[in-house]
C-alpha cells in the first residue's frame, strides 16, 4: 500500500519495513530472480501500490497472470490462508482484497485495445533492429526515410514503406549520386525482412489511429492510477517485435512528455518484463539509445523497472542507473549462474553480518533481498525481506471477464477500427499510374502518327499505281484504235489522197515553172493549182 508518499514493499523477519519513497521511484529499479521465485507477485504488488498512490502504470503481461489485477482476490481456501498469514507476518494492517483499474492493450487487438504506431514514428533505427538489418541495409532504409520526408510522403504502414523502397530501387542511380550507394540487392533484402515481419503479424502494429501516449497516463474517478496491461503472451513468439515495441514506447514517452525534474511521485511507472530481450544482440547504436532514454527519462517523471531472471542480462551502463532493487533467489547451477550471484551481491549496499552472495541462493519463494533509495537518495543497506502480497487476484482472467472489462473501458471505440488515409503507397501508386497513362498516350499518339504516315504513303503509292494504270489503258486504247479496220481504211485513204494531191501539186509546180500545156481545170487540179500559185506568189513577193 501507499501512504504519505511511501510504497510498502515488505518487511524483514525482525519487523523492519522496506518502503519505496515515491519521490525516488523515478530513479528506476530492477526486479530479478529465477523462474518461480516470486517476481510476478512482487511486480503485481508494486503495480497495485503505485495505482493506489495515484500513479499510472504500464506493464507487459507475458504469462497472462497480471490480468488478475483487474479483479479483487477471493476469500476462502488455502490461498486465502497463505496470503492472510503473510500480511499478518509482515504487519500489513491495510491489506485487503480489492481490484485495480485496468485498461487492456494488445498489438493484435484480440485481448485488448489495438496498439498501433506509424512507420515514421518508429524510425529507421528501431525498424532496422526489428528486422535485423546490417549496417549497409540500415543506411539504405535511412535514405528511404529521408527521401520520403523531403517529398512529403507519409510512411504510416508497412505498405507505405514497401512502396517507398520500390521507388528507391527504381531511382537507385539518382539517389546514389545524391545520398550514397543504394543497391537493388539491399532494397531486396529489406523487402524480404518486411515480408517476414508481416508473416509474424507485425503489420498489425503499424497504422492508424496511432497510440496517444497520454492515454497511458490516466487516473480513474477515485484518483487511482490506471494500470495499462499489454497482453504479451502471443507477442513473445516474436521477441524482437516485443522488445522493439517496448523500447519505442519508452522513446515516445521520452520525446513527448515535458520536463518535470523530480516530482513528489512519478507520472508513470513502466515495468519492462523479460528485459534481456531488449539487450540481446543489440548493436552499439541501439544500446546507446537505450542508455540515453533510461538516463534522461527520469526527468520526465517516468520510472523504469526492468524485470529479468538474471541481473547480468542488463548491461552495466544501464544497471548503474537502477537505484531500487528487489533480488529474488538465484540458483547456482552453472558458472554463469555463479557469476550472476557474485555480480548481484556486489551491487547491494552491504549490511554487517549478512553474506549476500550466499543468501541469494538460499532465499525462499516470496522472499527477496531489497535495497531501496532513501529520501536523501542513498541506497538502504540490503535486507532479507518478506514481500507484501497483493489484494487483487493472483492468476489470469477468463475470456468473458476480460471482454467485459475491454467493452467498458474508457477508451472503448477509440482504437478499435483501423484508418487507412492517403499516404506514400497511394501517392506513389497514383504517380505511377499517371506516368503509365502519359506513356500510353504518348505511345498511342506516336502509333497514330506512324499509322497516318503509312496511310499517306499508301495513298501516294495507290495514286501512282492508278496513274500508271490509266496511262497503260490509254496506250492500250490507242493501240486498239490503231489496229481497227475502220482506222486502217481511213489511214489508207488518207495516204492515197495525200499521195494523189502530192502528185498533182508537183505537176502543177512543174507547169508553172517550166511551162507546158494546160488542161481544163478540174476541181482537184484547181485546188492544187491554187495552192501552188499561192505558195509561189508568196515566195516571189517576199523576194
Amino acid at each position: 500500500m501507499a501512504a504519505d508518499n511511501i510504497l510498502f514493499i515488505g518487511a524483514t523477519a525482525e519487523g523492519e519495513r522496506q518502503e519505496l519513497v515515491l519521490a525516488r521511484a523515478n530513479r528506476h529499479g530492477l526486479i530479478a530472480g529465477a523462474t518461480g521465485t516470486g517476481k510476478t507477485v512482487t511486480l503485481q504488488g508494486m503495480a497495485e501500490g503505485f495505482s493506489r498512490a495515484g500513479v499510472p502504470v504500464f506493464v507487459a503481461d507475458v504469462k497472462g497472470d497480471l490480468a488478475g489485477l483487474a479483479m479483487a482476490g477471493s476469500p476462502g481456501g488455502k490461498m486465502h490462508e497463505t496470503l492472510a498469514a503473510r500480511a499478518a507476518e509482515i504487519g500489513d494492517a491495510d491489506w485487503h482484497y480489492a481490484d485495480t483499474p485496468v485498461v487492456f492493450w494488445d498489438l493484435f487487438g484480440a485481448k485488448g485495445h489495438p496498439v498501433r504506431t506509424t512507420v515514421s514514428e518508429m524510425g529507421p533505427l528501431l525498424l532496422a533492429r526489428l528486422m535485423g538489418l546490417n549496417e549497409v541495409q540500415e543506411g539504405v532504409l535511412a535514405i528511404a526515410f529521408r527521401v520520403a520526408d523531403e517529398q512529403g510522403l507519409l510512411l504510416l504502414d508497412l505498405g507505405d514503406l514497401q512502396a517507398m523502397l520500390a521507388w528507391c530501387a527504381e531511382n537507385a542511380a539518382e539517389l546514389t549520386t545524391r545520398y550514397g550507394n543504394v543497391s537493388r540487392q539491399s532494397v531486396g533484402a529489406i523487402q524480404r525482412q518486411l515480408l517476414q515481419l508481416e508473416g509474424q503479424s507485425g503489420d498489425a502494429f503499424f497504422g492508424e489511429p496511432a497510440l496517444d501516449i497520454h492515454d497511458l497516463i490516466r487516473t480513474d474517478e477515485q484518483g487511482r492510477g490506471i494500470v495499462n496491461i499489454l497482453a504479451a503472451d502471443r507477442l513473445m513468439a516474436a521477441p524482437k517485435l516485443y522488445a522493439t515495441f517496448l523500447l519505442w514506447l519508452l522513446s515516445e514517452l521520452f520525446e513527448t512528455l515535458p520536463e518535470v525534474g523530480d516530482p513528489d511521485r512519478p507520472k508513470l511507472v513502466f515495468f519492462f518484463d523479460e528485459a534481456h530481450l531488449l539487450f540481446d544482440d543489440a548493436p552499439d547504436a541501439l544500446q546507446d539509445k537505450i542508455e540515453q532514454v533510461v538516463r534522461l527519462i527520469r526527468s520526465k517523471g517516468v520510472g523504469v523497472y526492468f524485470v529479468t531472471q538474471n541481473p547480468i542480462d542488463v548491461p552495466e551502463r544501464v544497471a548503474g542507473q537502477l537505484g531500487n532493487r528487489v533480488q529474488h533467489a538465484l540458483r547456482a547451477f552453472t558458472p554463469r549462474d555463479q557469476k550472476a550471484i557474485r555480480a548481484a551481491a556486489e551491487t547491494f549496499r552491504a549490511r554487517p553480518g549478512l553474506d549476500v552472495a550466499t543468501l541469494i541462493s538460499e532465499l525462499k519463494v516470496g522472499e527477496a533481498l531489497v535495497s531501496l533509495l532513501q529520501p536523501d537518495g542513498a541506497p538502504s543497506p540490503v535486507a532479507r525481506t518478506l514481500i507484501r502480497v497483493p489484494g487483487s487476484r493472483l492468476g489470469p482472467l477468463s475470456d468473458k471477464e476480460r471482454a467485459v472489462i475491454v467493452a467498458t473501458s474508457p477508451l472503448a471505440g477509440k482504437y478499435d477500427e483501423a484508418v487507412d488515409r492517403e499516404s506514400a503507397e497511394e501517392i506513389l501508386a497514383g504517380k505511377a499510374e499517371a506516368a503509365a497513362g502519359a506513356a500510353a498516350r504518348a505511345k498511342a499518339a506516336a502509333q497514330a502518327a506512324k499509322d497516318a504516315a503509312a496511310a499517306d504513303k499508301g495513298q501516294a503509292a495507290a495514286d501512282r499505281a492508278a496513274a500508271r494504270d490509266a496511262a497503260a489503258r490509254e496506250r492500250a486504247e490507242a493501240r486498239a484504235a490503231a489496229s481497227s479496220p475502220w482506222n486502217k481504211a481511213a489511214t489508207s485513204a488518207t495516204r492515197a489522197a495525200a499521195s494523189s494531191i502530192g502528185r498533182q501539186v508537183a505537176n502543177e509546180i512543174g507547169r508553172q515553172v517550166f511551162g507546158g500545156p494546160t488542161r481544163r481545170r478540174s476541181s482537184s487540179g484547181g485546188i492544187a493549182g491554187e495552192l501552188v500559185r499561192g505558195i509561189l506568189g508568196g515566195i516571189f513577193r517576199g523576194r
